[in-house]
Order: C-alpha cells, then structure tokens, then sequence
C-alpha cells in the first residue's frame, strides 16, 4: 500500500511539473511567429525569388522591422533555460508564486557564475576568455553573457525545482529578533543564492558524466532510425491522457537527446533548437531531417486526419441529430487543422471508445515514420496546424523543407481516417456523437469527462451546485479549503446565493466581504478537489456554470447508525474550557458542524479525548484531526483558528491515519508561542458532528481542565 501511494505521489509530482512547462511552451509560438516571418523575409534568397527587393530589400523600414522581429524571436528561443527556470519555479510554488520567480531568476545567474568560477579554477576557461584545447566542442556555451556548461533547459529546470523546493520550505521561516527583517519571503532568495553556489558546483562535477550519457542515448534513439521515429511518435501521443507528453517530448526538442549540430559556429542541441537556429542563418539549405523527424510527424493527422474522423463522426450521426451534431463536430475539425488543438476529438473517442484511441496512436507513429522517410522537414513551435505549416512549411520553400511532398500524405490520411473510423464506429455501433437517442445528450468529451468516467464511480451533483452559488466561474478569483470550510474569493459578492450552496450540502455560510467561507465539515477536503476540477472543465468549456436540474442534484445523504450506550470524553489539552458558542470563530460558535467545547491550552499538547480510530488528519497544516469514538460518534478536533495558513510550520504528528488510540495519547504538538507570533488564536475546539443516531451529550464547562483525565462531555 506504501508503495502504490508512493508511485501516485511520484506520479503526481512528474504531471504537475508537466503542467509548469506550459507557460514557457506556451511563448514559443509568438517567438516562431517572429522568427519565422522575420527570418523568411529578410533571407536575400527569398526576396529575390519573389523580386521583393524594393519594399523589403536592404535599407527599407520593412526589412528593419522584419530584422527586428527575427532577432526578438531568436533572443526567446537563446534564453529558454533561463524562461524555463522562472516557469518551473512559478508553477511548483504553493504560495507568494512572485518570490519564488524572483529567487529563481537569481539562482539561475548564481548558479551559471559559480560553473563559470569552477571552468576558470581548473583551467578549462583561460585567463584570456578562450576555451582550452582539451575542451569538446559545444560542451561549453554562453549563458545570458555568462560562459557555462552546456545544460540547456535541463538548467532551468532544475534551477526551477529547487528554488520552488526551498520557496515551499521557507517563505514563512522565522528568524532571531535581530534578524526580524530577512524573515519569511525575504529569507527565500538568500537561502535560495546559498544553495545555487552548492548547486552551481555539484553540475560542475556531475553534468559532464550526465552530459555524455544524454549525448549516448541520444545517439542509440537516432541510430534506431525509422523505428525509433515510429516509437517517438506513437510515446507522444499515448502520453496525452495522462499530461505527460510535455514532460516525453521536450528532451528531444530541447536537449541532445534530439540531435546536436553547428551552425554558424555554435553548436546547438534538441530538435527544436537546432531547427530555429537553421531557420535564423542565412546559409541553410535544407533543415535537419534528423531534427525534423521529432516534430513534422504531427502534421498528418492534425491537418488531416482527425479533421476526417470528425467528418466521419458526423456521417455516422442520426439524420435528425446532424444539424446539432454538425456545429460542434465542424468547430472542432476546424481547430485541429488550423491550430493543432486536438483534445475535443481525441477525447471524445478517448471517452467512448479507448481502441480507438490506440488506434490513432498507431497512425501517430506511422505520421512521424513516413516524415522520416520522406525526408519532410517541417518544423513547430508548439502545435502542428495550418499556421505552423505556412510560418515552417510553405514559406521557407520547397527545397529547404520539402513541403510538398506532405500534400499526398495528407489525402491518404484523411481518407485512412474516415473510412477505418466509419467503419469501426458502425461495425461496434460506437456512442459517438449525434448516435444518441435524446438529442440533448450530444456533446464533445474534455479530460476531465475522461477523468471522471476513469477515476470516479459517482456523479458529482455537489460542485455544479457550489458553482451556480458562487456566481460562475467568471466570479471566482481564488479557492481553498482548511479543515471544514470551503473558502472562496469572488470578485462579486452579490452574485452569491446562499440557496445553491444549502442545497450543496453546506452546514453554513459566512461572508467576509469578497471572501466566502463555506462549511462543509471534514470532507471538505475531497469537495474542494472535485470543485477545482469541475471548475476548470466548466472554464474548457466556455460556460460560467451548468443549469441545475429540480431532480436528481442534491447531495447524498449520508446514513449514520444509531449511538447506543453511555461514556464520556475527557479534556485535549490543559486550560479553562468554554462552551462552543463563545468559540472566537462565528462558523464554530454558530454549531453549524455540530456541539462541543472550547479550551484555551496552556501548553501545546494535544490529547485524544476518547477511545477510538483516527479518520482524518489535515496535511500538511496539521491543524486538525477527525475521531470516530469506539461508540460510532464522530469528533473533530480543530487546534487554533486559521492555523492552516501556517502549514504546519510549528506543528508536529505523533500519530497516523487508521491508527487506533486510548483517551489520553498524544495526537498534536503545538508550539504555541510560534502560533501566537504568526498572529493566531491558539484556541482548541472539540466539535462533535452532527449526525443522525446522536445520543445526548451534556458537555461540561466554565472550569481549568487537565488534559487526558478531565471530563468533558458525557453522554
């Protein structure tokens, strides 16, 4: 079970990496954009070819601004390690995301400059900025000015990584009186520029040996050929359900894994690389195919053939259905030969029919293998549709790319599509849009339909409810959750409507201004998770919330056996004990979660206060922990008000999820001085949650406690 839980975390953080390297892919077409055209048309060659020399010849204000925007694009595409670093660092920081990109960005010069100090210590920079004779070609570059290893995105990636590593660890980090002012977000690019030094030296020692590994395994994947094509593009596309492609594909485009090659004089590594530097020299002739063959694979069945397997959905739809049927399916076929967007398609099929899905794989890798074989040299930046195609494909000439030779390919594609995929879809009368009885039902499947059908069992009728409530997706700005409540920030508080979120389930709401607090009790957790998914899919989705059927959309309800037998609880920590409404928390002296009692700790031990089995401990701010009593009562013991803001800094577990425990052990340390510097109430509330089957429970109050021996409720 370690295990499993293990591999899903490491799963976990292998995808949310993936999902940082979005934004700085996300740049990459507008800096094609630039190059390509800025390069194309400013290429003597070029403007000769079609006599332009007049409006775009030497001199003009359009061959300066075509200079312009070429030397711009080139500029992104030479500092991707450094935009990698404050990516990777903006995408795996929890909070204050701002601090984490400024210490990445330090990091980063830190940690070239300290390569830099090594190479001239052991002489491999000489005192005159040459490179000595023993130093292979290309295994030392220039780095925003700085002379360095050769790393590529890996620098940034890993400047990213451990500058989000320490961000997470310190960004609330206290510090002697003295020292009061580098604390908490200040201390985060210090201690970050102290570790880049150590950083700095490790790649000094270790990335030689790693370099050349990549460099041998880059080499056994372009000495495999037209299989290893095959395999690449196959990988690429079965990846996608799971968001791992990103993290697949980007060593080949960015690293050596993807080629090397020199042009102009610099040695450059990755696919991608190398065929935007071939695009900026005036001296290209042909591009790479060897770079190409890990890009131009796409174009196939983007432009092509998912466009034709749209078509063939819509041929397999119900007369009377394809009219709706026809809108949606057009739009998407649309968007995959314009863009090279593709989800609405491949997650429909992925969603009804996963064979499918493989299917499309196959023909994936069968894309990239005849590129190879072609010897089509079509590069991309992000996506592989028509404007791609036209920027890398059409513009830069037959010669250079050997576009034209794509054009077959494409009317074999579109044609192998359509009819395999008709085929298939009638032969196993497949659910694919517009088949469908009820005309409502017609729809395109998103990731998240997909994830939902793999992952749950269970429609969630909760999130569309809290959704309707909250005003739409437009009318978020910020969710989160601690150990009972949703809290949610909304741009318009009047957009707020207290019925949809009762219906949800809630056992109370409280408004602070634009901040909403939603009152769950312990599942909250679980609920926040299937909001933020729901939301995001809503946002895919282009609606602000779903209409909220009568029937069918309440939460539900949970069933609880009956309490029988007497027993009591006894106090979680030392202190004067308060009934629960003089709480200083209105969500807890409202008892909408349930009855209980209030204890102000005289130290920060916190105890069990009953018998039982441990249900819930929330990570990481450790500021609460859920009982379920050897009676069947459930209780949740809440340390402090908004503790969880401290995650868990001053907090320490001295027990374990499904671990049994007696009346008296220890659960919770807190340090209470730590909580009340930061600002919090030091509060500890026992609330016994109301649930049907409750026996009665008279709580004992307005007395000084001892902890584990004390009674507090008997029932």
């Amino acid at each position: 079970m370690a295990n499993k839980k293990e591999k899903g975390s490491v799963f976990a953080v292998v995808q949310q990496i993936g999902k940082s390297f979005f934004l700085p892919v996300s740049v990459l077409p507008i800096a094609g954009l630039l190059l390509g055209l800025g390069s194309s048309f400013t290429n003597e060659k070029t403007i000769a070819a079609y006599h332009l020399q007049g409006i775009l010849g030497e001199g003009t204000i359009l061959n300066g601004l075509l200079t312009i925007m070429s030397q711009v694009g080139n500029t992104i595409f030479g500092n991707l390690p450094l935009i990698f670093a404050l990516a990777v660092a903006l995408g795996m920081a929890k909070n204050e995301k701002a601090v984490a990109v400024l210490s990445a960005g330090i990091s980063f010069f830190v940690m070239n400059s300290t390569i830099n100090a090594m190479l001239k210590l052991t002489g491999s920079i000489l005192p005159d900025g040459s490179y000595a004779p023993d130093v292979l070609e290309g295994s030392i570059t220039n780095v925003c000015g700085i002379d360095s290893l050769q790393m590529g995105v890996f620098a940034g990636v890993v400047v990213g990584l451990v500058t989000a590593a320490l961000h997470n660890r310190f960004y609330k980090q206290e510090l002697p009186a003295a020292l009061s002012f580098f604390s908490g977000v200040r201390f985060v690019p210090i201690i970050s520029v102290i570790a880049h030094i150590g950083v700095g030296i490790i790649c000094f020692f270790i990335w030689p040996t790693i370099q050349n590994g990549i460099f041998a395994l880059g080499d056994l994947v372009l000495k495999s050929g037209y299989f290893g094509t095959f395999i690449f593009g196959f990988l690429e596309r079965a990846l996608i359900p799971f968001g791992l492609h990103h993290v697949f594909y980007l060593p080949f485009w960015q690293t050596a894994l993807g080629g090397t090659a020199v042009i102009d004089g610099v040695t450059v590594s990755g696919a991608q690389n190398i065929f935007f530097a071939q695009l900026a020299s005036p001296d290209t002739v042909k591009f790479s195919v060897e770079a190409c063959r890990f890009m131009s694979g796409k174009y196939s069945f983007m432009m092509a053939g998912l466009p034709a397997a749209a078509y063939a959905m819509y041929r397999c739809a119900k007369p009377e259905n394809r009219k709706v049927v026809g809108g949606l399916l057009f739009s998407a076929g649309l968007t995959s030969f314009l863009t090279g967007i593709t989800e609405p398609i491949e997650f429909t099929f992925l969603f009804i029919a996963p064979g499918l899905f493989i299917l499309h794989c196959g023909f994936a890798g069968l894309s990239f293998l005849l590129m190879h074989l072609l010897k089509i040299c079509i590069g991309t930046t992000f996506s592989c549709g028509l404007i791609d195609f036209t920027l890398y494909g059409i513009l830069q000439g037959q010669e250079k790319t050997n576009w034209m030779m794509i054009l077959p390919v494409f009317v074999v594609y579109a044609l192998l599509y359509f009819f395999v995929f008709k085929f298939i879809i009638e032969k196993f009368d497949l659910p694919t849009p517009g088949r469908e009885d009820n005309a409502e039902d017609i729809k395109l499947y998103t990731k998240a339909d997909y994830q939902k059908k793999k992952g749950k069992g269970k429609e969630d009728f909760v999130s569309p409810l809290i959704l309707r409530g909250l005003g739409g997706v437009s009318n978020l700005t910020d969710i989160d959750c601690c150990a009972t409540r949703l809290r949610v920030t909304v741009e318009d508080e009047t957009k707020v409507e207290d019925e949809f979120l009762t219906r949800s389930g809630s056992k109370g709401i409280i408004r602070k201004g634009n901040g909403i607090q939603i009152i769950y009790g312990p599942q909250v957790s679980i609920i926040k998770s299937n909001f933020e998914e729901y939301v995001q899919d809503c946002a895919q989705r282009g609606i602000e919330f779903e209409e909220i059927e009568e029937s069918g959309a309440e939460p539900e309800k949970k069933e609880t056996a009956e309490v029988h037998g007497h027993g009591k609880m006894v106090a979680p920590a030392d202190g004067n004990v308060k009934p629960m409404k003089e709480a200083r928390d209105e969500a807890f002296a409202s008892c909408a979660m349930g009855n209980g009692i209030v204890i102000e700790p005289e130290d920060g031990t916190i105890v069990s206060p009953s018998d039982g089995i441990i249900t819930t401990i929330i990570e990481p701010s450790l500021h609460a922990v859920g009982i379920q009593t050897e009676d069947g009562i459930n209780i949740l013991i809440h340390i402090g008000i908004d503790t969880v803001k401290m995650d868990g800094d001053g907090f320490r577990k001295w027990v374990s999820t499904g671990q049994k425990v007696k009346a008296g052990d220890r659960l919770i340390t807190m340090d209470l001085d730590k909580v009340e510097k930061a600002g919090y109430l030091t509060d500890v509330m026992v609330v016994v949650l109301e649930e049907g089957g409750l026996p009665d429970i008279a709580y004992q109050t307005g007395m000084k406690a001892e902890k584990g021996i004390t009674a507090i409720a008997e029932y």
